[in-house]
């Protein structure tokens, strides 16, 4: 099996992450990409080595800049859109390239070659152009066509051989927080320790900043938790509270309808009565009293007078 058939329909379909197709995602992905690239940049020619379907190539071309692709998969050129096939081919990375370019950019591709040829790979790009946006994973050893995986000092050893060195002041994390700018240029050992001792300055600055704010954040943590936790209690005693007072709640509520069963018991015997003929005769009675007898009448107050005069004469009699 050549290495060209290894990148067929099937590792597009599975070996990417997710599908490398002609989906809005990876063309948004590749349009920031070339956007930035040229906002930091300015490249008037590039050339993606490893160009897959050329969404880079593409990206790039909508933008006005003159773009080209290469890679060594027949299916990927296959898959390039008509307007970009022109300035894509199918070709090595190793071997020589038509013409030089303003900028080189290699992403995620010399780990599928074995090492030899990614040396070979390299010394090819460092000829065609002295500035390269590069990237390859340093960790991903699962993928079955991850030859060649190594840590970033290793590619930069190995750039440095031809005189390419990191540019410190390059922000390349939209692509992967490894990729990297290496510029070509004559710059003595002094100047290099210059330069890598502020780069490592500046990160250790920013480190012990961010321990610092991670120490002060976790204090805050703890008082926020010493707060809740007391707040906690504070709940639990409100809650026992509120139990409490529903108990009671609950106890009146049993009293107040023992109650109102006793009224409605007293009730029903009231209307016993009223229903019966003894009360039916007393009422009647009251009424002939109350027309025998008006209230406030003289006739009251004579039988009123007369009642009294039985009490007294009775008291008498029992002495």
């Amino acid at each position: 099996m050549t290495t060209s058939s290894l990148y067929d329909a099937y590792y597009f379909s599975h070996d990417c992450g997710r599908p490398y197709q002609r989906d809005e995602g990876w063309l948004t992905f590749f349009d920031q990409i070339a956007q930035r690239i040229i906002e930091q940049f300015e490249p008037k020619t590039v050339l993606d080595a490893g160009c897959a379907w050329g969404f880079l190539v593409e990206a790039f071309r909508n933008r006005g800049v003159e773009a080209y692709g290469v890679d060594i998969s027949e299916y990927a050129i296959q898959n390039v859109h008509p307007d970009i096939k022109p300035y894509c081919w199918i070709g090595s990375i190793t071997e020589p390239f038509p013409n030089k370019y303003d900028l080189i950019t290699c992403i995620e591709i010399l780990e599928h070659l074995p090492q030899k040829e990614a040396e070979k790979a390299i010394e090819n790009l460092c000829t065609h152009s002295n500035e390269i946006v590069f990237s390859s994973t340093p960790f991903d050893n699962k993928e079955a066509t991850h030859f060649n995986v190594h840590d970033p000092e290793y590619w930069a050893e190995q750039l440095a051989r031809y005189g390419f060195y990191r540019d410190m002041e390059a922000d390349l994390s939209y692509i992967t927080s490894w990729a990297v700018r290496f510029v070509k240029t004559k710059r003595t050992s002094i100047r290099l320790v210059r330069e890598y001792e502020r780069k490592f300055w500046q990160l250790r600055k920013e480190n012990f900043d961010l321990r610092q704010l991670s120490i002060e954040t976790q204090d805050r943590l703890r008082q926020q938790d010493k707060q809740v936790q007391t707040f906690g209690v504070q709940v639990a005693a409100l809650t026992a509270h509120v139990a409490e007072k529903e108990q009671s709640v609950q106890a009146l509520t049993a009293k107040v309808a023992e109650k109102e069963q006793s009224v409605q018991a007293l009730s029903a015997q009231v209307a016993e009565i009223e229903s019966s003929k003894a009360w039916k005769l007393v009422t009647v009675i009251r009424k002939i009293r109350v027309w025998l007898i008006p209230k406030d009448s003289h006739r009251e107050r004579l039988v009123k007078k007369v009642w009294h005069g039985m009490k007294k004469l009775g008291k008498r009699n029992t002495l």
